[in-house]
């Protein structure tokens, strides 16, 4: 097969082949020193199994429900900015997803329109950030709703951490000559990145149609940020009347601690998403899949609880449902696949990950994601965290 790879980590060297330096950069992102992005892969790798021998199932089922929706795997799109990597963009993302039977979330900062996505596939969530006034969020979620969005995903944990220890990426706020002129070394440099936008007769699109008011022109992903750091952030009464604006399933982004997962369930979502928004926020977080088996204990069946972050290998899906999770979401995985091949580079990534999910499922002679438990995890001592414990 053209193009095919075999790992998730095989995609990322390709990405890394294929991308301008500063568009790979910012694909990889991170924060500060980067313990919680190392810390984020480093977990899963702690962690170990528990296999048999005999008597192990001749069928697995992989297929489970989520925020309402029924995906034909336990892993979900993450949302994701402005996707430069290839000119197809989100749609080519949400393509793939429904080509492989799951679900897409759409960042309110993406660079293709909510509509363009839904008819790419049906099954898309709308992310959005507490930014602006009350009004431009009742207005961008009657937007998603008349867009066909089929739940809301909010997404609060972010502390505008500024500085990388090894540099950030420069990316320009538009594509204007003198950008082009400066950045040209770089595209030049990777001349199949460079063709594909080419062949697709357009510039990488630094705008976010999804935040434009009616009859303006879209802002730009900087200018977008801009309003967004200048919006004093949410309290939790904040939360529950986002929640009330709308009448769809509602995933809460961001809950490392277990007093917020409870207030979470308080203020009526129908889930949350355990993560430390894959390392590029406060650094120092500990990776989601060490403080999600407190997370899930707290809040029982009274929602439904997502990973985040850290997720390579079908091997790491399977170790987050044992400790709790409903299904994860995945971010660079998928990214690195655009990068490396478009659409079949994600249709690629997401084959990987239900390979691996399936072998591991066969190994711990369990027919069914729903019926791995703890005791499927060899966790070592000292491996968990427990954040906010009344």
């Amino acid at each position: 097969m053209s193009g095919w790879f075999e790992t998730v980590t095989e995609a990322q060297r390709r990405a890394r082949k294929r991308l301008p330096k500063s568009v790979y950069s910012a694909l990889l992102a991170g924060s500060e020193k980067g313990v919680s992005y190392d810390d984020n892969t480093a977990a899963f790798a702690q962690l170990g199994f528990a296999p048999h021998v005999a008597g192990l199932s001749a069928k697995r089922e992989l297929a489970t429900t989520v925020l309402g929706q029924q995906i034909a795997l336990p892993v979900l799109i993450s949302p994701t900015g402005v996707q430069a990597v290839h000119p197809d963009g989100e749609v080519a993302v949400a393509r793939a997803a429904a080509a492989r039977g799951t679900a897409m979330g759409l960042s309110s900062f993406a660079s293709k329109p909510l509509r363009d996505v839904v008819a790419a596939n049906p099954q898309t969530f709308f992310q959005m950030y507490w930014m602006g006034t009350r009004d431009d969020m009742r207005r961008r979620m009657e937007q998603a709703r008349e867009a066909g969005a089929k739940a809301l995903i909010a997404t609060l944990d972010w502390s505008f951490s500024h500085g990388r220890d090894w540099g950030s990426p420069k990316i320009p706020e538009r594509l204007d000559l003198k950008a082009m002129v400066r950045f040209a070394p770089e595209a030049l440099a990777r001349p199949r990145w460079l063709a594909d936008f080419v062949r697709s007769r357009s510039l990488p699109d630094l705008t976010t149609p999804n935040l434009a008011e009616p009859g303006h022109e879209a802002p730009t992903f900087f200018g977008a940020y801009g309003e967004w750091m200048q919006t004093p952030p949410p309290s939790w009464e904040d939360v529950r009347w986002l929640r009330e604006q709308w009448d769809g399933p509602f995933l809460l982004k961001g809950v490392c601690r277990v007093d917020d997962a409870r207030r979470a369930v308080d203020a009526g979502v129908t889930a949350i998403s355990v993560t430390n928004h894959g390392g590029n926020n406060l650094d120092g977080t500990p990776a989601p899949i060490r403080v999600l088996p407190a997370v899930a204990d707290a809040v029982g069946d009274d929602i439904e609880v997502l990973l985040d972050s850290g997720v390579r290998r079908g091997s790491d899906v399977v170790k987050a449902l044992a400790l709790g999770a409903k299904a994860v979401m995945i971010g660079r995985a998928y990214l690195w696949g655009l990068a490396a091949n478009g659409q079949a580079g994600v249709e690629n990534v997401l084959d990987i990950l239900r390979g691996g999910i399936d072998s591991a499922l066969l190994g711990l002679g369990r027919s069914s994601v729903h019926e791995l438990t703890r005791d499927d995890v060899v966790v070592p001592p000292g491996f968990t965290r427990t954040l906010g414990a009344v």
